[in-house]
């Protein structure tokens, strides 16, 4: 549904109850979110210290108690993998049919992972309506371990999923989405989780070892923002609740309460799901009654509006098809001139665009002698009709991408290869396309 429902009618369809938790390092961080077309409303938070520790019976009990007090204890959750044991791709598949996706995303799966093959689970969806399909991966054993770990504790869960797919859901229907793409940083020990969207990334999410301002420059490089882009806070993308318990800290708690969210209005979140379906739990299908009724009626309504012109419709179709068989003599004439207007034109283009091959190809290495000016220097270039491959040496890399998109004959430049810094220089790849001419 949200692949094809705006954004902003999005909010409309945002009617549930879900609970969403967040691994952390040490702690489980529980809370339980209403959702509303108006907001949401936290009905209760829950942090379960030391769970790893701890017997998974005592934990499972507090958590338990902490849902019958609030009278939703037939709810699963949504879980929330910790970042650095899930691996979140994005890979472009334009044309790619949504029934031939999932093989497609296998024939290429062990590219995308360094994990070993029997020891792999994956999820995929859509991102919007771009031909983009993001990809969470994760260790089969991990993903094994966490359901052995709540089925003791007698925790129902509904989904494992990632960071980067709760956010992207609870941004449209519970927030407010800037048109020129963003990026936002979720600083945890010594690594920072970047997750951000723009016209060339719908959706990137990556896990660094870096400082915030590297990190930040980095991520905007991926997303080719303009490196004075400033990181947002969390709490300027999503709407904050309505009501919350005392002392709950909406910039801590933003993973849970996206998860929340995303668990409460499953059919506009994405439908990336890493548990097995074996080992699903479903919540209660009673909410559902009402709308299934509703949507009974109005397809009896529309089936007798449709009986009753199907008549009237026929014999108009009639007339039209005699129309038609009177025309299609004089049609067929013109279609036959028609084409051998477009084969003669098509020869014409075809012998102008070879004429123009050579001046173009000199055009991009010249364009490319000034872009990639001293201190730079280049050790290889492989230039052909639709792209070009360098590798080189610069004092600074990160801006090269910008620098070269910014080129009236290139665009989407990316490094194919991780930076490398040798002495005072990076070590860079990169891979960009070749613009058409104007």
């Amino acid at each position: 549904m949200i692949a094809w429902l705006p954004s902003r009618y999005s909010k409309w369809a945002a009617f549930g109850t879900g609970v969403g938790i967040e691994i952390g390092r040490a702690d489980l961080n529980v809370l339980l979110v209403k959702s509303r077309p108006k907001g949401s409303r936290i009905l209760g938070s829950l942090a379960l210290r030391n769970f790893r520790d701890d017997p998974a019976s005592e934990w499972g009990r507090h958590y338990s108690e902490f849902l019958q007090k609030q009278g939703v204890g037939h709810l699963s959750a949504t879980v929330l993998l910790p970042r650095d044991e899930v691996i979140v791709r994005q890979i472009a598949m334009p044309g790619v049919a949504e029934k031939d996706v999932a093989a497609a995303l296998r024939f290429q799966l062990d590219s995308l992972h360094p994990f070993p093959e029997d020891d792999v689970l994956h999820s995929w969806a859509r991102i919007g309506k771009t031909g983009e399909v993001v990809v969470g991966i994760a260790r089969r054993s991990a993903i094994e371990r966490y359901s052995a770990l709540f089925e003791e504790a007698g925790v129902k869960v509904a989904a494992f999923s990632f960071s980067a797919a709760s956010l992207y859901a609870a941004i449209r229907f519970q927030g407010a989405l800037p048109a020129e793409g963003f990026l936002t940083l979720f600083p945890e020990g010594g690594s920072i989780e970047a997750y951000g969207e723009s016209e060339a990334r719908p959706l990137f999410s990556a896990r660094l070892m870096q400082t915030e301002d590297r990190a930040r420059d980095l991520a905007l490089a991926e997303l080719r923002l303009p490196p004075e882009t400033l990181a947002l806070p969390v709490a300027e993308l999503l709407r904050p609740p309505l009501e919350a318990p005392e002392g709950f800290e909406f910039s801590r708690e933003a993973l849970p309460y996206a998860a929340a969210l995303a668990g409460a209005c499953p059919w506009l979140a994405l439908p990336v799901n890493l548990l097995p379906d074996e080992r699903r739990h479903a919540s209660s299908r009673a909410m559902f009654i009402p709308t299934i009724a509703l949507l009974t009626l109005v397809l009896l309504g529309a089936g007798a509006l449709w009986a009753h012109s199907a008549y009237e419709s026929q014999h108009y179709l009639g007339e039209l098809q005699a129309q038609i068989r009177h025309l299609e003599p004089l049609a067929a004439q013109a279609g036959k001139v028609d084409r051998e207007i477009a084969v003669a034109r098509n020869r014409t283009e075809m012998l102008d665009r070879f004429r123009a091959r050579p001046k173009e190809d000199l055009d991009a290495l010249n364009d490319l002698t000034r872009l990639l000016a001293p201190p730079a220097w280049l050790q290889g270039l492989d230039l052909t009709r639709k792209d070009a491959t360098m590798t080189g040496n610069i004092d600074q890399a990160a801006g090269l991408l910008k620098l070269l998109d910014g080129s009236p004959r290139f665009q989407d430049s990316q490094f194919t290869a991780p930076l490398q810094r040798v002495g005072n220089s990076e070590v860079f790849r990169i891979h960009t396309l070749r613009r058409e001419p104007q």
